[in-house]
């Protein structure tokens, strides 16, 4: 594969000032890589754990500190109006409506709140995974625990999800199926669309976590019949800790009864004195209260950057790159645990340590050596993402054991 095969051509508008575009051409990949200075001492592989942020994220997220460390509360407004513009944006690369968007602190928080506000019978049952991150089991754990609803758990094959065999646990008792956009440890990749049609089928809700997926995956949460999803920004969107991002259709909102609540849950916020409020229609009832303002400042500029390459270029270049990352460890004689298939694969790949090698003790040799991944459920993962290139692929596979 030639390294101009990995190249992907840009949309034909123009860059906003100071945000290349993803164009052909190993100058403007340059551009991008350095708006990252960890990649100056680093071959950063690790993005499906955090993702290093860009310079201009950084400085607009001290841009808001100094601004109250100068003016304290003047410009609150200003921030309330990054915060808004941040709704509309992800909104926009989620194909969803601002209305339909309530910020958290992180993906737990948003599958906990959806969980608890759900009215529960002990007949319902939740169809989840085995291999699901804890983010999206722990809630549905405790909704079992605490209202003895029956927790059918699809098993793993082969570190995979046999998506038939997950499809066949779900029934007209189902009240949600709960599933990973991109598994966390295999990157195994799920048809959202057949798993929501199946949930609109028996008229169950779907609750995705989507955090290994939004920022590296295309995603149309309603053409994919997704009721709710979670995630959160330090990862594929390369942002500050501490923004979690959830997504309620209004499907789903008229089941939810608010319990997360506070003094932004209501229909005006500004209006103390009115103890007697509705709460908020829409996923806006599930915001409690002031968040950490720099950080939406910081989240606004990642988002800019990676809406001005484009989530879809960064998707097909991904799976250029992990294409070209897979074949060169099977000629190592490494086997790749993650699904390879059409429709499965994505930018997350797993591989087997070879007979004798130990995952953790290879992720710390390869620290050692400035290439960083990370070791998860046995395997050795390896995430790279739209500001990698080829040559972060050799040196990781020339440095393997």
């Amino acid at each position: 594969m030639t390294k101009s095969a990995l190249l992907v051509e840009a949309p034909s508008s123009s860059s906003k000032k100071g945000i290349p575009l993803f164009i052909a051409g190993r100058k403007m990949n340059e551009e991008i890589r350095s708006l990252f200075p960890a990649l100056n001492n680093f071959v950063y592989l690790n993005n499906a754990a955090v993702s290093p942020i860009p310079t201009p994220s950084v400085e607009a997220v001290i841009s808001q500190l100094r601004d109250v460390s100068e003016n304290g509360a003047l410009n609150y407004t200003n921030w309330v109006a990054t915060k808004e513009r941040v709704r509309k944006s992800v909104a926009e690369m989620l194909s969803v409506s601002p209305e339909e968007i309530a910020f958290m602190r992180n993906t737990s928080d948003g599958l906990s709140a959806v969980a608890i506000g759900l009215q529960w019978k002990e007949d319902d049952n939740i169809v989840t995974f085995e291999g699901e991150f804890p983010s999206n089991f722990y809630p549905w754990k405790m909704i079992s625990d605490r209202f003895g609803v029956e927790l059918r758990i699809c098993p793993k094959r082969d570190a995979l999800i046999d998506i038939e065999e997950l499809i066949r646990l779900v029934d007209k008792n189902t009240k949600v199926i709960a599933l990973s956009a991109v598994q966390f440890d295999t990157g195994f990749k799920v048809d959202l669309e057949r798993i929501g049609s199946v949930a609109r089928k028996y008229d169950a809700l779907f609750a995705v976590d989507m955090i290994q997926a939004f920022g590296a995956v295309e995603l149309n949460l309603r053409e994919q019949f997704v009721d709710i999803a979670s995630g959160s920004s330090h990862k594929w969107l390369c942002a500050p800790e501490g923004c979690g991002i959830l997504y309620i259709s209004q499907r789903a909102r008229d089941r939810i009864f608010p319990s997360f609540v506070g003094w932004i849950s209501v229909i005006d916020p500004w209006d103390f004195d009115n103890k007697q409020q509705s709460w908020k229609p829409n996923a806006l009832a599930l915001e409690s209260g002031t968040s950490c303002s720099c950080l939406f400042y910081g989240l606004e500029k990642s988002l800019e950057i990676i809406k001005n390459v484009g989530i879809k270029n960064i998707e097909i270049y991904l799976e250029k790159l992990t294409d070209q990352l897979c074949e060169r460890l099977s000629s190592n004689g490494y086997k790749v645990a993650s699904s390879r298939k059409h429709g499965e694969k994505s930018q997350i790949v797993a591989i087997i340590p070879k007979s004798g090698d130990d995952h953790i003790k290879i992720t710390k040799d390869l620290e050692r050596q400035g290439i960083i991944v990370s070791a998860r459920n046995g395997f050795v993962r390896i995430a790279p993402h739209f500001f990698n290139n080829e040559n972060d692929i050799e040196l990781l596979t020339e440095n393997l054991p």
